[in-house]
């Protein structure tokens, strides 16, 4: 029974590693990601072992199988926290809501604004480059004063300049 906890837990740590590794590898941070590699097929060779090995061999796959769903999970919940990269948001808006763009400057965030023809009249872009930490402020803070906004946003694989880059 103590190989079943071990697998069972050790899945719960290969998972969630597993899967950081493919996100610093997608974010192009390539030697975190070789050290999670390294680690990762320690432990994935450490428990697949323990699942061949023992004498309850179907019980040891079933739960090596919902420790991999169970560490999926929790690897999705640690890389929100962690919150590695940035985020573009455009911010589609009606009128130039200059209390907003003043609220997310103070804030912190660089802001660049852009005038567009809608189908019916003129609108504001809003284009606003942050850590993916702090996102949710972005969201929160343009639904405060523009709740029917139009916002898109999307992680940038790459970036150079700008006022990000000089406040960091």
């Amino acid at each position: 029974m103590r190989e079943i906890l071990l697998i069972l837990l050790l899945q719960l740590i290969y998972v969630p590693i597993l899967t950081l590794r493919t996100i610093f590898m997608v974010k192009k941070q390539t030697k975190v990601a070789a050290l999670l590699g390294i680690l990762d097929t320690l432990i994935y060779v450490f428990g697949l072992s323990l699942v061949f090995s023992g004498d309850q061999s179907v019980l040891a796959m079933i739960v090596y199988s919902v420790g991999f769903g169970a560490g999926i999970l929790l690897g999705g919940y640690i890389e929100d926290k962690l919150a590695v990269g940035y985020t573009v948001f455009n911010v589609v808006i009606e009128n130039k809501n200059m209390e907003l763009i003043d609220d997310l400057r103070n804030q912190g965030f660089g802001v660049t604004i852009f005038e567009g023809e809608g189908i019916e009249k003129t609108h504001y872009q809003l284009s606003i480059l942050t850590p993916r930490s702090r996102g949710k402020d972005v969201e929160e803070t343009v639904k405060k004063y523009e709740p029917k906004a139009f916002l898109i946003a999307y992680e940038p694989n790459r970036f150079e300049g700008g006022y990000l880059r000089r406040r960091r």
